[in-house]
Protein backbone atom coordinates (compact mmCIF):
# COMPACT_ATOMS: atom_id res chain seq x y z
CA UNK A 1 0.00 0.00 0.00
CA UNK A 2 1.27 3.32 -1.13
CA UNK A 3 2.57 6.41 1.61
CA UNK A 4 0.41 9.41 0.86
CA UNK A 5 2.31 12.46 -0.23
CA UNK A 6 3.00 15.87 1.12
CA UNK A 7 4.67 18.40 -1.13
CA UNK A 8 5.93 21.79 0.66
CA UNK A 9 5.52 24.65 -2.20
CA UNK A 10 6.21 28.01 -2.24
CA UNK A 11 8.21 30.81 -3.77
CA UNK A 12 12.23 30.75 -2.73
CA UNK A 13 13.86 31.26 0.29
CA UNK A 14 10.16 30.94 2.80
CA UNK A 15 11.53 28.08 4.89
CA UNK A 16 10.88 25.11 3.13
CA UNK A 17 13.67 23.38 3.55
CA UNK A 18 13.98 23.53 7.50
CA UNK A 19 10.17 22.55 7.59
CA UNK A 20 11.08 19.76 5.86
CA UNK A 21 14.50 18.64 7.61
CA UNK A 22 12.49 18.96 10.75
CA UNK A 23 9.23 16.99 9.82
CA UNK A 24 12.15 14.48 8.33
CA UNK A 25 14.20 14.95 11.62
CA UNK A 26 17.42 14.96 9.97
CA UNK A 27 19.59 17.47 7.67
CA UNK A 28 17.98 16.33 4.33
CA UNK A 29 17.63 19.64 2.46
CA UNK A 30 20.41 21.95 2.03
CA UNK A 31 19.34 25.16 4.26
CA UNK A 32 20.56 28.71 2.54
CA UNK A 33 19.74 32.16 2.58
CA UNK A 34 20.26 31.94 -1.39
CA UNK A 35 17.44 31.98 -2.86
CA UNK A 36 17.27 28.41 -5.33
CA UNK A 37 19.41 26.70 -2.86
CA UNK A 38 17.52 23.31 -3.06
CA UNK A 39 18.17 22.26 -6.34
CA UNK A 40 18.13 18.37 -6.09
CA UNK A 41 15.77 16.21 -6.08
CA UNK A 42 14.65 15.61 -2.29
CA UNK A 43 12.27 13.55 -0.83
CA UNK A 44 12.20 11.58 2.53
CA UNK A 45 10.07 9.73 4.76
CA UNK A 46 8.14 11.27 7.39
CA UNK A 47 5.87 9.79 10.61
CA UNK A 48 3.31 11.50 12.88
CA UNK A 49 1.26 9.50 15.06
CA UNK A 50 2.41 6.27 14.10
CA UNK A 51 1.19 7.08 10.00
CA UNK A 52 3.67 6.93 7.42
CA UNK A 53 4.07 9.50 4.37
CA UNK A 54 6.44 10.42 1.76
CA UNK A 55 7.48 14.16 1.79
CA UNK A 56 8.91 16.29 -1.38
CA UNK A 57 11.01 19.12 -0.96
CA UNK A 58 10.69 21.43 -3.81
CA UNK A 59 13.19 23.43 -4.53
CA UNK A 60 13.07 27.51 -5.42
CA UNK A 61 13.93 28.97 -8.62
CA UNK A 62 16.86 28.48 -10.76
CA UNK A 63 18.94 31.63 -11.34
CA UNK A 64 21.41 29.93 -13.48
CA UNK A 65 18.27 28.76 -15.86
CA UNK A 66 18.01 30.58 -19.67
CA UNK A 67 13.90 30.04 -18.83
CA UNK A 68 11.45 32.18 -17.88
CA UNK A 69 11.36 32.61 -13.98
CA UNK A 70 7.38 32.26 -13.50
CA UNK A 71 7.61 29.54 -16.23
CA UNK A 72 10.11 27.77 -13.89
CA UNK A 73 8.20 28.18 -11.11
CA UNK A 74 4.70 26.79 -13.21
CA UNK A 75 6.81 23.62 -13.98
CA UNK A 76 8.25 22.85 -10.51
CA UNK A 77 4.69 23.47 -8.79
CA UNK A 78 2.52 21.76 -11.11
CA UNK A 79 5.13 18.24 -10.92
CA UNK A 80 4.54 18.85 -7.46
CA UNK A 81 0.69 19.08 -7.47
CA UNK A 82 0.67 15.94 -9.75
CA UNK A 83 2.30 13.76 -7.12
CA UNK A 84 1.11 15.56 -3.54
CA UNK A 85 -2.00 13.79 -1.48
CA UNK A 86 -1.41 17.07 0.22
CA UNK A 87 -0.06 20.90 -0.40
CA UNK A 88 1.58 22.52 1.98
CA UNK A 89 1.81 26.52 0.55
CA UNK A 90 4.52 28.47 2.62
CA UNK A 91 4.76 32.25 2.84
CA UNK A 92 6.97 34.39 5.20
CA UNK A 93 5.40 36.44 7.69
CA UNK A 94 7.98 38.37 7.65
CA UNK A 95 8.88 39.49 3.88
CA UNK A 96 4.94 39.26 4.25
CA UNK A 97 2.52 38.60 0.92
CA UNK A 98 4.20 39.12 -2.56
CA UNK A 99 3.13 38.70 -6.55
CA UNK A 100 4.64 35.63 -6.27
CA UNK A 101 2.85 34.26 -3.88
CA UNK A 102 -0.35 35.31 -5.54
CA UNK A 103 1.34 33.30 -9.06
CA UNK A 104 1.85 30.14 -7.04
CA UNK A 105 -1.80 30.18 -5.60
CA UNK A 106 -2.81 30.73 -8.74
CA UNK A 107 -1.46 27.41 -9.94
CA UNK A 108 -2.84 25.61 -6.10
CA UNK A 109 -6.38 26.84 -6.99
CA UNK A 110 -6.83 24.90 -10.32
CA UNK A 111 -5.03 21.45 -8.59
CA UNK A 112 -7.50 19.06 -7.26
CA UNK A 113 -5.46 18.26 -4.38
CA UNK A 114 -5.90 20.00 -0.60
CA UNK A 115 -3.99 22.98 0.40
CA UNK A 116 -3.09 23.98 3.65
CA UNK A 117 -1.54 27.65 3.98
CA UNK A 118 1.31 27.88 6.05
CA UNK A 119 2.24 31.21 7.30
CA UNK A 120 6.38 30.78 8.33
CA UNK A 121 8.11 32.60 10.80
CA UNK A 122 5.91 33.84 13.04
CA UNK A 123 7.66 34.30 16.54
CA UNK A 124 4.92 34.91 18.40
CA UNK A 125 1.26 33.24 18.39
CA UNK A 126 -0.06 35.30 20.13
CA UNK A 127 0.53 38.15 18.43
CA UNK A 128 0.73 36.76 14.86
CA UNK A 129 1.34 39.78 13.05
CA UNK A 130 1.78 40.09 9.15
CA UNK A 131 -0.65 37.00 8.73
CA UNK A 132 -3.79 38.24 7.66
CA UNK A 133 -2.79 39.86 4.41
CA UNK A 134 -2.40 36.47 3.52
CA UNK A 135 -6.09 35.98 3.40
CA UNK A 136 -5.97 37.80 0.15
CA UNK A 137 -4.60 34.80 -1.71
CA UNK A 138 -8.07 33.31 -1.17
CA UNK A 139 -6.17 29.85 0.31
CA UNK A 140 -8.33 29.57 3.12
CA UNK A 141 -7.41 30.20 6.76
CA UNK A 142 -3.54 31.10 7.35
CA UNK A 143 -1.38 28.39 9.94
CA UNK A 144 1.11 30.18 11.19
CA UNK A 145 4.27 28.70 12.27
CA UNK A 146 8.29 28.87 13.02
CA UNK A 147 10.22 26.25 11.58
CA UNK A 148 12.99 27.28 13.08
CA UNK A 149 11.58 26.55 16.57
CA UNK A 150 9.27 24.27 15.84
CA UNK A 151 6.22 26.59 16.72
CA UNK A 152 2.36 24.93 16.04
CA UNK A 153 4.54 22.15 14.24
CA UNK A 154 1.91 19.13 15.72
CA UNK A 155 -0.85 21.08 15.59
CA UNK A 156 0.41 21.66 11.67
CA UNK A 157 0.61 17.74 11.00
CA UNK A 158 -2.56 17.03 12.68
CA UNK A 159 -4.03 18.67 10.21
CA UNK A 160 -2.20 16.81 7.42
CA UNK A 161 -3.29 14.03 9.01
CA UNK A 162 -6.62 14.66 8.37
CA UNK A 163 -6.49 16.12 5.05
CA UNK A 164 -4.25 13.02 3.76
CA UNK A 165 -6.48 10.03 1.86
CA UNK A 166 -8.62 7.51 3.99
CA UNK A 167 -5.92 4.14 3.40
CA UNK A 168 -6.92 1.33 1.09
CA UNK A 169 -7.94 -1.67 2.83
CA UNK A 170 -5.19 -4.08 3.39
CA UNK A 171 -7.74 -7.11 2.28
CA UNK A 172 -8.94 -5.15 -1.11
CA UNK A 173 -5.22 -5.85 -2.65
CA UNK A 174 -3.78 -8.46 -0.24
CA UNK A 175 -3.21 -10.75 -2.71
CA UNK A 176 -1.97 -7.98 -5.16
CA UNK A 177 2.11 -8.28 -5.86
CA UNK A 178 2.95 -4.59 -6.72
CA UNK A 179 6.46 -4.66 -9.10
CA UNK A 180 8.28 -2.12 -10.23
CA UNK A 181 10.64 -1.72 -13.31
CA UNK A 182 13.69 0.20 -12.16
CA UNK A 183 16.72 1.01 -14.01
CA UNK A 184 18.98 3.96 -16.55
CA UNK A 185 17.27 5.41 -19.34
CA UNK A 186 17.21 3.39 -22.56
CA UNK A 187 17.53 -0.38 -20.90
CA UNK A 188 14.48 -1.52 -21.63
CA UNK A 189 11.55 -0.77 -19.46
CA UNK A 190 8.58 0.19 -20.83
CA UNK A 191 9.70 -2.33 -23.44
CA UNK A 192 9.10 -4.91 -21.12
CA UNK A 193 5.97 -3.71 -19.70
CA UNK A 194 4.92 -4.15 -23.68
CA UNK A 195 6.11 -7.67 -23.91
CA UNK A 196 4.86 -9.07 -20.72
CA UNK A 197 1.16 -7.33 -21.75
CA UNK A 198 0.98 -8.63 -24.84
CA UNK A 199 0.46 -4.95 -26.45
CA UNK A 200 1.63 -1.21 -26.61
CA UNK A 201 0.56 -0.27 -23.06
CA UNK A 202 3.63 2.14 -22.97
CA UNK A 203 5.30 4.71 -25.62
CA UNK A 204 8.45 2.81 -25.69
CA UNK A 205 11.46 4.93 -27.73
CA UNK A 206 15.37 4.60 -28.44
CA UNK A 207 15.63 8.13 -26.76
CA UNK A 208 16.63 8.19 -23.05
CA UNK A 209 14.28 10.03 -20.60
CA UNK A 210 10.82 9.21 -22.91
CA UNK A 211 9.46 7.88 -19.73
CA UNK A 212 8.38 10.80 -17.46
CA UNK A 213 6.36 9.49 -15.46
CA UNK A 214 5.72 6.48 -13.59
CA UNK A 215 2.98 4.33 -14.81
CA UNK A 216 0.53 1.86 -12.91
CA UNK A 217 -0.85 -0.84 -15.25
CA UNK A 218 -2.64 -3.99 -13.31
CA UNK A 219 -3.01 -7.21 -14.78
CA UNK A 220 -4.25 -10.76 -14.05
CA UNK A 221 -1.97 -13.85 -14.84
CA UNK A 222 -3.12 -17.62 -14.42
CA UNK A 223 -6.00 -16.08 -11.49
CA UNK A 224 -2.36 -13.75 -10.14
CA UNK A 225 -3.03 -10.17 -9.88
CA UNK A 226 0.16 -8.08 -10.93
CA UNK A 227 0.56 -4.01 -10.50
CA UNK A 228 3.55 -3.64 -12.94
CA UNK A 229 5.05 -0.23 -12.42
CA UNK A 230 7.16 1.17 -15.30
CA UNK A 231 9.19 4.18 -14.10
CA UNK A 232 10.95 7.15 -15.50
CA UNK A 233 14.89 6.15 -16.16
CA UNK A 234 17.16 7.00 -13.11
CA UNK A 235 20.14 9.00 -13.88
CA UNK A 236 23.52 9.68 -12.26
CA UNK A 237 22.85 12.94 -10.23
CA UNK A 238 25.15 15.68 -12.72
CA UNK A 239 23.26 14.73 -16.17
CA UNK A 240 19.30 15.68 -14.07
CA UNK A 241 19.47 18.79 -15.57
CA UNK A 242 15.74 19.81 -15.60
CA UNK A 243 13.24 20.21 -12.98
CA UNK A 244 10.55 17.87 -14.66
CA UNK A 245 13.35 15.12 -14.57
CA UNK A 246 13.99 15.87 -11.04
CA UNK A 247 10.95 14.91 -9.71
CA UNK A 248 10.92 11.70 -12.70
CA UNK A 249 13.78 10.53 -10.73
CA UNK A 250 12.00 11.36 -7.56
CA UNK A 251 8.87 9.63 -8.46
CA UNK A 252 11.26 6.56 -9.65
CA UNK A 253 12.40 5.86 -6.27
CA UNK A 254 9.14 6.43 -4.92
CA UNK A 255 8.61 3.68 -7.02
CA UNK A 256 10.50 1.23 -5.44
CA UNK A 257 9.31 2.32 -1.87
CA UNK A 258 5.42 1.44 -2.81
CA UNK A 259 6.48 -1.74 -4.22
CA UNK A 260 7.05 -5.65 -2.98
CA UNK A 261 9.45 -6.37 -5.98
CA UNK A 262 12.17 -4.62 -7.81
CA UNK A 263 12.97 -5.74 -11.41
CA UNK A 264 17.04 -4.39 -11.67
CA UNK A 265 16.97 -3.92 -15.36
CA UNK A 266 21.06 -3.87 -16.40
CA UNK A 267 22.31 -3.20 -19.88
CA UNK A 268 24.42 -6.10 -20.64
CA UNK A 269 26.51 -4.47 -23.13
CA UNK A 270 27.31 -2.12 -20.65
CA UNK A 271 27.44 -4.34 -17.89
CA UNK A 272 26.95 -2.71 -14.37
CA UNK A 273 28.14 0.66 -13.94
CA UNK A 274 28.00 2.39 -10.60
CA UNK A 275 24.42 3.99 -11.39
CA UNK A 276 23.21 0.09 -11.30
CA UNK A 277 24.47 -0.60 -7.76
CA UNK A 278 23.17 2.90 -6.62
CA UNK A 279 19.74 1.87 -7.76
CA UNK A 280 20.06 -1.69 -6.66
CA UNK A 281 21.55 -0.46 -3.33
CA UNK A 282 18.42 1.73 -2.77
CA UNK A 283 16.37 -1.15 -3.40
CA UNK A 284 18.03 -3.94 -1.14
CA UNK A 285 17.99 -1.16 2.07
CA UNK A 286 14.69 -0.19 0.71
CA UNK A 287 13.63 -3.92 1.97
CA UNK A 288 12.29 -5.02 -1.52
CA UNK A 289 12.66 -8.24 -2.94
CA UNK A 290 15.10 -8.42 -5.82
CA UNK A 291 15.14 -9.85 -9.39
CA UNK A 292 17.86 -9.04 -11.96
CA UNK A 293 17.28 -8.78 -15.11
CA UNK A 294 20.39 -8.37 -17.73
CA UNK A 295 18.97 -7.24 -20.74
CA UNK A 296 19.93 -7.26 -24.70
CA UNK A 297 21.13 -10.31 -24.03
CA UNK A 298 21.03 -11.12 -27.45
CA UNK A 299 23.32 -9.00 -28.48
CA UNK A 300 26.79 -10.43 -26.75
CA UNK A 301 29.05 -12.35 -28.68
CA UNK A 302 29.11 -15.93 -26.44
CA UNK A 303 31.21 -18.98 -26.15
CA UNK A 304 30.54 -21.57 -24.06
CA UNK A 305 32.34 -19.59 -21.21
CA UNK A 306 30.54 -16.52 -21.44
CA UNK A 307 27.67 -17.14 -18.94
CA UNK A 308 29.69 -17.99 -15.89
CA UNK A 309 32.17 -15.07 -16.49
CA UNK A 310 29.57 -12.36 -17.41
CA UNK A 311 27.37 -13.88 -13.90
CA UNK A 312 31.08 -14.03 -11.59
CA UNK A 313 31.44 -10.51 -12.99
CA UNK A 314 28.19 -9.16 -11.98
CA UNK A 315 28.34 -10.83 -8.61
CA UNK A 316 31.30 -9.47 -7.90
CA UNK A 317 30.09 -6.08 -8.72
CA UNK A 318 26.67 -6.60 -6.48
CA UNK A 319 28.35 -8.20 -3.90
CA UNK A 320 25.18 -7.54 -1.26
CA UNK A 321 22.75 -8.89 -3.71
CA UNK A 322 24.38 -12.54 -3.22
CA UNK A 323 20.54 -13.34 -2.89
CA UNK A 324 19.10 -11.59 -5.57
CA UNK A 325 17.98 -14.35 -8.31
CA UNK A 326 19.67 -13.26 -12.49
CA UNK A 327 18.16 -13.95 -15.71
CA UNK A 328 19.47 -13.15 -19.21
CA UNK A 329 16.47 -11.99 -21.00
CA UNK A 330 16.55 -10.06 -24.74
CA UNK A 331 12.73 -8.25 -24.19
CA UNK A 332 13.08 -7.07 -28.08
CA UNK A 333 13.08 -11.18 -28.96
CA UNK A 334 11.06 -12.27 -25.87
CA UNK A 335 14.36 -14.57 -24.72
CA UNK A 336 13.20 -15.76 -20.81
CA UNK A 337 10.12 -13.48 -20.61
CA UNK A 338 8.01 -15.85 -19.07
CA UNK A 339 10.40 -17.09 -16.69
CA UNK A 340 9.96 -13.18 -14.98
CA UNK A 341 6.76 -14.23 -14.00
CA UNK A 342 7.41 -17.40 -12.33
CA UNK A 343 10.70 -15.84 -10.93
CA UNK A 344 8.52 -13.13 -9.29
CA UNK A 345 6.30 -15.43 -8.03
CA UNK A 346 8.65 -17.26 -6.37
CA UNK A 347 10.33 -14.63 -4.94
CA UNK A 348 6.96 -13.28 -3.13
CA UNK A 349 6.65 -16.41 -2.14
CA UNK A 350 9.75 -16.13 0.16
CA UNK A 351 9.18 -12.90 1.06
CA UNK A 352 6.13 -13.67 3.18
CA UNK A 353 7.40 -16.85 4.23
CA UNK A 354 6.81 -17.35 8.16
CA UNK A 355 9.33 -19.38 10.52
CA UNK A 356 7.71 -20.76 14.02
CA UNK A 357 9.87 -19.70 16.76
CA UNK A 358 10.49 -23.15 17.96
CA UNK A 359 11.83 -24.26 14.42
CA UNK A 360 13.77 -21.00 14.47
CA UNK A 361 15.12 -21.45 17.92
CA UNK A 362 16.47 -25.27 16.94
CA UNK A 363 18.26 -23.69 14.04
CA UNK A 364 19.82 -20.81 15.86
CA UNK A 365 21.17 -23.51 18.78
CA UNK A 366 22.38 -25.53 15.84
CA UNK A 367 24.30 -22.13 14.52
CA UNK A 368 26.04 -20.89 17.82
CA UNK A 369 27.03 -24.96 18.56
CA UNK A 370 28.83 -24.54 15.14
CA UNK A 371 30.24 -21.40 15.65
CA UNK A 372 29.79 -19.96 19.40
CA UNK A 373 29.24 -16.15 19.48
CA UNK A 374 32.36 -14.03 19.87
CA UNK A 375 33.89 -12.18 22.95
CA UNK A 376 35.12 -8.51 23.07
CA UNK A 377 37.65 -7.36 25.91
CA UNK A 378 36.63 -10.77 28.14
CA UNK A 379 32.42 -9.83 27.46
CA UNK A 380 30.92 -12.10 25.12
CA UNK A 381 27.93 -12.25 23.20
CA UNK A 382 25.33 -14.25 25.11
CA UNK A 383 22.10 -15.13 22.84
CA UNK A 384 18.71 -15.74 24.55
CA UNK A 385 15.73 -16.39 21.58
CA UNK A 386 15.46 -15.48 18.08
CA UNK A 387 11.97 -14.71 16.46
CA UNK A 388 10.12 -13.76 12.94
CA UNK A 389 8.18 -10.50 13.82
CA UNK A 390 6.98 -9.96 10.14
CA UNK A 391 7.28 -10.25 6.31
CA UNK A 392 7.96 -7.95 3.30
CA UNK A 393 10.90 -8.62 3.54
CA UNK A 394 11.47 -11.58 6.32
CA UNK A 395 12.14 -9.76 9.96
CA UNK A 396 13.32 -11.00 12.92
CA UNK A 397 14.36 -10.04 16.46
CA UNK A 398 17.70 -11.60 18.24
CA UNK A 399 17.48 -11.07 21.68
CA UNK A 400 20.98 -10.73 23.00
CA UNK A 401 22.76 -9.76 26.50
CA UNK A 402 24.47 -6.35 24.91
CA UNK A 403 23.74 -5.55 22.03
CA UNK A 404 27.36 -4.05 21.16
CA UNK A 405 28.67 -7.70 21.58
CA UNK A 406 26.48 -7.79 18.32
CA UNK A 407 29.23 -7.37 15.96
CA UNK A 408 28.11 -7.34 12.10
CA UNK A 409 30.38 -9.98 10.84
CA UNK A 410 28.07 -12.70 13.40
CA UNK A 411 24.85 -11.06 12.40
CA UNK A 412 25.86 -12.00 9.14
CA UNK A 413 26.75 -15.46 9.61
CA UNK A 414 23.51 -16.44 11.48
CA UNK A 415 21.84 -14.59 8.20
CA UNK A 416 23.52 -16.98 6.15
CA UNK A 417 22.68 -19.91 7.92
CA UNK A 418 19.37 -19.11 8.02
CA UNK A 419 19.33 -18.61 4.12
CA UNK A 420 21.04 -21.88 3.97
CA UNK A 421 18.36 -23.20 5.58
CA UNK A 422 14.95 -22.27 4.37
CA UNK A 423 14.56 -20.40 0.83
CA UNK A 424 14.46 -16.49 1.00
CA UNK A 425 16.30 -15.78 -2.38
CA UNK A 426 15.17 -12.98 -3.59
CA UNK A 427 14.56 -11.17 -0.50
CA UNK A 428 16.46 -9.75 2.14
CA UNK A 429 16.40 -10.34 5.52
CA UNK A 430 16.63 -7.81 8.12
CA UNK A 431 17.30 -9.02 11.76
CA UNK A 432 17.23 -7.04 14.54
CA UNK A 433 19.09 -6.72 17.56
CA UNK A 434 17.33 -6.26 21.07
CA UNK A 435 19.15 -6.47 24.72
CA UNK A 436 17.08 -8.73 27.00
CA UNK A 437 17.40 -8.49 30.87
CA UNK A 438 18.56 -11.63 32.50
CA UNK A 439 16.45 -12.48 35.65
CA UNK A 440 17.92 -10.78 38.77
CA UNK A 441 19.71 -7.58 36.54
CA UNK A 442 19.29 -4.15 36.82
CA UNK A 443 16.44 -2.62 36.24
Amino acid sequence: MSKPVLAIVGRPNVGKSTLFNRIAGRRISIVDDTPGVTRDRVYAQGEWLGHLFTMIDTGGLEPESKDMILSKMRQQTEIAMELADVILFMVDARAGLTPQDHEVAQLLRRANRPVILVVNKVDNPQSPAGIFDFYDLGMGDPFPISSVNGLNLGDLLDLVLEKFPREYSEEAEEDLVRVAIVGKPNVGKSSLLNRIFGEERVIVSPIPGTTRESIDTEITLEGKHYRFIDTAGIRKRKKVTENIERYSVLRSYASVDHADIALIMIDAQEGVTEQDKKIAGYAHEAGKGIIILVNKWDTIEKDNKTYNSYLKDLRNELGFLSYAPVLFVSVLSGQRIREIITTIDAVHAHQVFRISTGLMNDLLNEIVLLNPPPTDKGKRLKIYYMTQVGVLPPQFVLFVNDKELAHFSYIRYIENKIRESFNFEGTPIQIFIKPKREKGGPQ
